[in-house]
């Protein structure tokens, strides 16, 4: 039995029925070249031979004396967890998508491991999905890509066992048993995880309470107007997305002078900004948005290994290059600050300045005083090509969490040349989503326009690895 961290504890505590906590990945593949028709009938054939789960896809969550557990579900059942359905005709994504949509709203049930996998078959061409989801107190959204990639092969030929049957060394509930620390070293690491957390906690503290003004670069905690994202929300979903070539996003950063993630900031900011003025709800002051930063490169730790960084998106600059600056330097500012902190310090910091969400959800009064719009990430996935036993992983799309007073969630993954979005959000609360896909597009040709670049190369399919030599 495992402890859970308080990080990963308060996903657990945050979730009822309108505010399930999970997030998933929709993966979109190609059977081989040749393969029978009956391919998907196959390979669950074949998973269906790997009935025992190793951690965490074995464990539930337990209470004990107010605190989470991970125990070990002794009668685990695969055939609960990996599903196999088929779309209505016919087929299009428009169908996946909507399956998708209602599939996300649905708990987990927390009397078995909190995940689960669907097998979807019947899109064009002989082509299928999966749809797995896993709740955020196991995992975050890096964390998640990791295991999704660990379970495929960069070779068609090769055959792996799913991915509940595959270790994953790296997360905290696969760690081995060892003897717990003597009294005397949890007072060390106490002391010294406490000089980089309590200054965590006086800087985020500091961005809560201090004044801001016009001059201020960076985005400050409740500097954000409200808008229609920052509401109650029903437990009913809708689910969009799209692949944009990342070549057309780094040619735009080269020619602006701008990251790729500043880029990707701006086209959001640009949606969002015409999604509200199609609405009529445009405020005068710009949006915000929450941007998780990972910090798996700074720890061998698994879970959630995260802090934050708050941006303004200018969605109340119409020119979008200069929309684009205003980015730039609102994000420059806060990971300059960010850049100088250890990694617990980033965390505390993070998690401080967020504090005062809980009680604005409570007390509704993150409606008309918001801390942020809504958050935005950014997750890196791998650039070679994959393969499912045979199968071409052709598209991947994460699938993330809208939460009370934060009714839209953009989730964007990379996976070879391109960048796929994922928009989720309250069906009541944001109607029309998938006009968001038309606004994207329109965000990147007028940045594209704006910084004269007429032609914009196509997507590229995932790079095939050069075979070892």
């Amino acid at each position: 039995m495992h402890a859970l961290s308080p990080t990963d504890s308060a996903f657990l505590w945050m979730e009822t029925r309108n505010q399930p906590m999970h997030v998933a990945g929709l993966s979109i593949y190609t059977p081989p070249a040749g393969s029978v028709p009956d391919y998907v009938s196959q390979l669950l054939a074949h998973w269906n031979q790997h009935t025992k789960a190793l951690a965490p896809f074995n464990l539930r969550p337990v209470l004990r004396m107010g605190l989470w557990y991970w125990e070990e579900d002794k009668e685990f059942e695969l055939d609960y967890h990996l599903r196999h359905l088929a779309l209505p005709q016919p087929g299009r994504i428009r169908e996946l998508l909507a399956m998708v949509s209602r599939l996300h709203g649905n708990l987990l049930d927390r009397n078995r491991p909190l995940w689960e996998m669907y097998v979807i078959e019947g899109l064009p061409g002989g082509r299928f999905a999966t749809y797995s989801k896993m709740h955020h107190a196991l995992i975050d959204g890096v964390t998640g890509a990791r295991m999704a990639a660990n379970a495929m092969s960069t070779n068609a030929a090769d055959t792996k066992a799913p991915m509940w049957a595959l270790p994953f060394g790296q997360h905290p509930t696969s760690r081995t048993k060892s003897a717990p620390p003597s009294w005397l070293e949890q007072l060390g690491n106490a002391a010294k995880a406490g000089k980089d957390i309590l200054p965590g906690i006086g800087s985020g503290l500091w961005d809560i309470m201090r004044p801001s003004d016009d001059e201020t670069v960076g985005a400050l905690p409740f500097q954000a107007p409200p808008t229609p994202f920052n509401v109650e929300i029903s437990g009913s979903r809708r689910f969009a997305s799209q692949s944009y070539s990342l070549a057309r996003f780094k040619k735009i950063g080269e020619a602006a002078g701008a990251t790729v993630n500043d880029v990707t900031l701006a086209i959001c900011g640009g949606a969002l900004r015409e999604y509200l003025l199609a609405q009529h709800k445009l405020p005068k002051k710009p949006l915000v948005a929450m941007v998780p930063v990972s910090l798996h490169g700074e720890t061998t730790a698994g879970g959630n290994q995260v802090s934050l960084l708050l941006a303004s998106l200018a969605t109340h600059i119409a020119d979008p290059l200069k929309r684009l600056q205003r980015i730039v330097e609102s994000t420059t500012h806060a990971k300059d600050r960010l850049t100088k902190m250890p990694r617990l310090q980033k965390m505390a910091h993070g998690i401080t300045s967020i504090s005062p969400l809980g009680v604005g959800i409570v007390t509704g009064t993150a409606e008309k005083h918001p801390l942020f719009n809504l958050v935005i990430s950014n997750v890196p996935g791998p650039r070679d090509t994959l393969y499912l036993n045979g199968a071409r992983l052709d598209e991947a799309y994460p699938v993330s969490i809208p939460t009370h007073y934060l009714a839209m969630n953009i989730t964007i993954s990379s996976y070879g040349d391109n960048l796929g979005f994922g928009y989720i959000a309250c069906r009541r609360s944001v109607p029309a989503l998938q006009r968001m896909l038309d606004y994207t597009q329109n965000a990147i040709t007028e940045l594209e326009s704006a910084l004269g670049i007429t032609a914009a190369p196509a997507a590229k399919k995932p790079r095939k690895k050069k075979a070892a030599t």
